[in-house]
């Protein structure tokens, strides 16, 4: 059913198209003709405008089978890659593995997801697979904090269940569970000094900070959650007390309540350090993105292990560690889960995955769609 060579050929021809992050034109108007080649109505919507990407996000359209009873869904995957993504060399390995020459990455996150697609909607049509109404979304900005999907119009999503076609892990895997990001800023402003005349005039806003970060629960919270500071700056001279500092963090949870209480932990713990030395505190917070979380009673769930069931893959379901456009989906009301697309190594020149997945894959969502279908 699944055409493997055609398949890999569209596949490598994609990973050579530059797409890195904001840098999104030349692939969103390749992506544009192919839907249009194969007969779906697609527009790009203006949330470029907003996200300051290269292109803003491709909605496309398949039409339900006449008389065909089924859930509208969705599949969705990205179209930028990080960096550094100029000029890819793909190899095909005799033992079926697809590589990068190794100087770039390789971008099967996520043009394995995006070629798998078109190959769904060729062999619906092939095979005259009956199907409910289809969207394929294929975002910008992904890998700069989602901002294509961040910046969408909700109501342009026009679907039941979603799939998004993105996550680390073995095909016929799910994660079924995403934390929320929040991220944070912290600013202590203290009052300068010369460190060897009068110290005790000055506030050092560096020795403020580090009392607050002694304060603070970091790393692994607990099951759910997890807090890091990812940067510190705050210079001058040796002989000047420093009267500035400032902290760049971020709080993820599944929970939403928890990642909430953790946010205001640390802005307790900031405001009490600069209250004892006197210094004033600022405090800055941002969701990035919401949590979801599915059970395996959730219909988005029941179908996609069914699928993964008669294609005697594990179904297994799991909880993943990081964010993607399937938190943004699931914030806009329609229940998505993520992949599991087979790639390795990703975000490094190292990344990989094997022609077999490719097609793998493909079949695990062809059978999402057959098993769609209300008898």
């Amino acid at each position: 059913m699944i055409d493997t060579q055609r398949l890999l050929h569209e596949f490598l021809e994609l990973v050579q198209i530059d797409s890195e992050t904001k840098n999104e034109r030349l692939i969103a108007d390749v992506l544009i003709n192919k839907f249009k080649l194969h007969g779906l109505e697609v527009v790009e919507d203006d949330s470029a405008s907003r996200s300051g990407h290269g292109a803003g996000n491709l909605i496309a359209l398949l039409p339900a089978t006449e008389g065909v009873d089924a859930p509208k869904l969705f599949f969705t995957c990205h179209m930028d890659t990080v960096l550094p993504g100029v000029g890819v060399k793909p190899v095909v390995h005799e033992d079926g593995w697809i590589t990068s020459s190794g100087d770039t990455i390789l971008g099967a996150d996520d043009k394995a997801g995006v070629a798998t697609l078109f190959e769904l909607i060729r062999v619906l049509r092939e095979q005259q697979i009956p199907h409910g109404q289809i969207q394929f979304i294929i975002t910008a900005g992904e890998e700069s904090g989602l901002m294509g999907a961040r910046a969408m119009d909700a109501s342009l999503l026009d679907a039941d269940l979603g799939f998004a076609v993105d996550s680390n892990g073995q095909i016929g895997e799910i994660a079924v569970s995403a934390p929320a990001q929040v991220k944070i800023m912290m600013e202590v402003h203290g009052k300068s000094a010369h460190a060897g005349v009068n110290p005790e005039d000055g506030i050092s806003a560096i020795q403020v900070a580090g009392k607050a970060i002694s304060r603070m629960k970091l790393g692994r919270i607990d099951n759910d959650t997890t807090a890091n500071i990812g940067s510190f700056s705050g210079s001058g001279a040796t002989n000047v007390v420093i009267d500035y500092a400032q902290l760049i963090a971020e709080a993820r949870s599944t929970v939403q309540a928890k990642v909430d209480a953790q946010v205001s932990s640390m802005k307790e713990a900031l405001e009490s350090a600069c209250a004892e030395f006197g210094a004033e505190a600022v405090f800055e917070s941002q969701v990035i993105y919401p949590s979801f979380n599915h059970t395996e009673d959730s219909e988005v769930v029941q179908l996609a292990q069914q699928a993964a069931g008669v294609l005697g893959l594990s179904g297994r379901t799991f909880q993943s560690g990081g964010g993607s456009d399937a938190n943004v989906f699931n914030g806009f009301g329609v229940p998505t889960v993520n992949l599991s697309v087979g790639y390795e190594n990703i975000h490094t020149t190292n990344e990989k995955i094997k022609v077999d997945d490719l097609s793998r894959l493909a079949e695990f969502v062809v059978e999402i769609v057959r098993q769609s279908v209300r008898n």
